[in-house]
């Protein structure tokens, strides 16, 4: 089963929409201050009925590979536990101090005995104490609705009739910034593209 589909099969199961009822695509255009689309931000929903927390056991993994985190930015759901394999031949020292998620693994290398457990949401900014040009990103969200836009700065979500909470990031914001939040409304027909700015800086 392709990943791309467990969110809304794991959105139907929760709402008891395997039935028949209907679900309505949204589109979510995340744009900087002048208009711009920005491609790769974080759109989360939050939805009535839906788990807040992954399932026990769900794992996600970034690696050290070149002396750089793989993939640089992960998103997971509150209560997803994340690998740190280093494949490098250097040792690393992986820590965050964001108030999400502070923890330290100590100079290691290969695979670390324990992964980390996610479980508040937030932006998690990542380093190596060893290598200052190591930076990574977890985001974390309590939902299983999530994606990244697309090079438009677009993301099509199937979504229930209701109000429900949208949350935003991109990468570009100053760190520190937490994911935005907004009300998002969807009507029995669905709802028509929602716009959202982000406060992003020069890179």
């Amino acid at each position: 089963m392709s990943r791309a589909l467990m969110p809304l099969l794991l959105l139907m199961w929760a709402l008891g929409l395997s039935g028949g009822a209907q679900a309505a695509n949204v589109t979510v255009q995340v744009r900087d201050p002048a208009g711009k689309a920005l491609a790769g931000a974080v759109v989360a929903v939050e939805v009535g009925g839906v788990a807040r927390t992954a399932a026990p056991g769900v794992r996600a993994e970034i690696s050290q590979r070149q002396r750089s985190f793989e993939p640089g930015l992960l998103v997971v759901q509150t209560g997803t536990s994340v690998d740190f394999p280093n494949l490098d031949t250097v040792r690393h020292h992986v820590y965050s101090f964001s108030p999400a998620k502070t923890f330290e693994l100590k100079l290691y290398n290969g695979r670390p005995s324990s992964p980390v457990l996610f479980d508040r949401a937030g932006v998690v900014t990542l380093g190596c104490n060893i290598h200052d040009q190591m930076i990574g990103t977890v985001v974390v969200v309590d939902t299983p609705l999530f994606g990244r836009t697309d090079a438009g700065g677009q993301l099509v979500l199937d979504l229930p009739a209701g109000t429900h909470r949208l949350r935003t990031w991109h990468p570009q914001m100053r760190e520190g910034t937490d994911l935005q939040s907004r009300a998002l409304t969807v009507g029995a027909a669905g709802a028509p593209a929602v716009v959202v700015s982000l406060p992003v800086v020069a890179p």
